[in-house]
């Protein structure tokens, strides 16, 4: 095993106990007791023995916009910087299952992300990438299905083999109707089609997880870190649940859930946050749903800076923010982080700026020796404590929500949506009456010391490029084949077959997103959102 020093020469171990301060052997027997060891139940210390001594996390730089081929360019070029994996955005239409030709689309496409409606926008999104070597998280949701059967398509077509493919799926619909509203089919349609994806990755795609689910979009929404833990587990106990109705075997699929966190401001209590999740993971896994396999135990996640503290105000402040938060998320054991860019209050962020929030990241891996211990602030009395209070108050959330009739009658109800706009009012008034500090808005402020700055603009031009696309695509595909994997589609969801295996039978016969969105939106009809008044 390597050996590691601090910059003084001192010996670094792998982890520390009670023991190697002043204090007994005992006192390691009542921590271990507690805590557990990093890589065993509860998890608490880590889900690795050596933690980033073995592996460091996965450096993911979350990018998409405009078209595939300027999305595929940014690929590239942070592949060629560093990252270790990619990670897609996806713009509004593609989200919520619309072509770029339909109305809704209109001054959408490739604003917030990269549009991919065909087949062939996925090729040339990942033209020049080995998806047999690559990791890939894609944030996206209720279509998650179908930008999943594009990706396997390709990767067979580059000659990877589908059951070595590794990456992410957001696939998250839950968090949609919580916290962020890209949903399209009611709570029972969207669990239908997420579980038989479960199936048939658990057979097909052993190495990908077929979600990640989200807390990061509830944050974002203005919850406390303990909402974020509870809503977040809520949801996954609700996805476990409906998978288990289903007839799988809960060691069958758990190995392969994933989870999205956000990394806040307060550094402190995000370390606690992560180390009270991987606890409270462990235990539902075991305790709950009686899984027995350790992998299925085990809380990995990947997390981003949060993206709401960023200011359009000063945004070279957002640096340091982001620094700050990315040292607690790795201080917190994350498996795979996104940095948030400078610039992203404004704007999509620039390649300069890009590369410099990766950079947050790679100086924080190589210069500062936190990598060379496990779970490093265990045992501070502060953290400790934090750790216990977190995990008792989102336990306490999850048998209210038990109380109340599970996760789904929660949602739509709004009890859920109500406690996060409480919680994102009283945050609001804290920074209006300046109890909550934020540099450059509510304190040190200068209107004379904000530059102008380069941002990344997107030409009214590139939506009507991507409409001319999709009528070349539509005219050299057979749409007889078209029409009738629709209608096997239709026919299985109003029936018992598995939705990804027909999904993915109608993306090869050439159908588009909408149109396979369209499909079940005929049988499972469109969600009518909770309004809150």
């Amino acid at each position: 095993m390597a050996e590691f020093y601090t910059r003084s020469g001192i010996p670094i171990q792998e982890t520390y106990w009670p023991s190697d301060t002043s204090l007994t052997s005992a006192a390691d027997s009542a921590a271990k007791s507690y805590l557990g060891e990093p890589g065993k139940y509860p998890f608490t210390r880590g889900v690795q023995k050596d933690m980033y001594r073995g592996r460091t996390w996965t450096m993911r730089q979350y990018a998409g916009f405009g078209t595939a081929e300027e999305s595929n360019k940014r690929y590239l070029y942070l592949l060629s910087q560093g990252t270790t994996g990619l990670s897609v955005a996806f713009d509004l239409p593609t989200q919520l299952g619309y072509d770029p030709d339909h109305v809704r689309s209109k001054g959408e496409v490739g604003k917030v992300g990269v549009s991919i409606a065909t087949l062939d926008d996925m090729r040339t999104l990942f033209d020049g990438i080995d998806l047999a070597k690559v990791s890939t998280s894609m944030t996206i949701n209720a279509t998650a299905s179908i930008l999943f059967a594009f990706y396997v398509t390709i990767a067979e077509e580059k000659g990877a083999a589908v059951k070595d493919l590794r990456g992410t799926l957001q696939n998250d619909v839950l968090k949609e109707y919580i916290a962020r509203g890209n949903y399209i089919y009611p709570p029972e349609g969207a669990l239908r089609i997420t579980t038989d994806m479960f199936d048939w990755c658990a057979k097909n795609t052993p190495k990908w997880n077929p979600i990640s689910i989200s807390g990061y979009h509830i944050r974002e929404a203005g919850s406390t870190a303990v909402q974020e833990l509870a809503f977040t587990f809520a949801n996954a106990i609700a996805y476990t649940d409906a998978a288990v109705k289903t007839g799988l075997d809960v060691d069958q699929f758990a190995g392969q859930l994933s989870f999205f966190f956000n990394v806040h401001s307060d550094f402190f209590e995000e370390i606690a946050k992560f180390r009270a999740a991987r606890r409270i993971w462990a235990k539902l896994m075991k305790e709950r749903f009686f899984a027995k396999d350790p992998r299925s135990w085990t809380l990995r996640f990947h997390s981003q800076t949060a993206g709401s503290t960023l200011t359009a105000q000063q945004p070279m402040n957002n640096v340091v923010r982001v620094a700050a938060q990315t040292l607690s998320a790795v201080l917190g054991g994350t498996q795979s982080l996104h940095t948030n860019s400078l610039d992203e209050a404004l704007a999509l962020p620039t390649e300069a700026s890009a590369r410099l929030a990766l950079r947050t990241q790679q100086v924080i891996a190589c210069e500062t020796n936190v990598t060379q211990t496990v779970d490093p602030l265990a045992g501070s009395y502060f953290v400790e404590s934090l750790t216990s209070e977190l995990e008792a108050r989102t336990w306490k959330y999850l048998e209210e929500i038990d109380t109340r009739g599970g996760t789904v009658k929660c949602i739509e109800e709004g009890y859920i949506q109500n406690e996060i706009l409480n919680s994102a009012y009283n945050d609001q008034r804290g920074i209006d009456a300046g109890r909550i500090k934020v540099v450059g808005v509510n304190c040190f402020a200068d209107q004379g010391d904000s530059a102008p700055m380069e941002l990344l603009k997107i030409p009214a031009a590139l939506e009507r490029s991507a409409v001319e696309r999709l009528t070349a695509y539509k005219a050299k595909r057979s749409q007889a084949a078209v029409d009738a994997s629709l209608k096997a589609l239709e026919a299985g969801a109003k029936g018992q077959e598995n939705m990804q295996v027909l999904i993915i039978h109608a993306a090869k016969a050439g159908a588009t997103l909408g149109e396979i969105s369209d499909s079940m939106r005929k049988v499972f009809g469109l969600f009518q959102d909770y309004s809150g008044f």
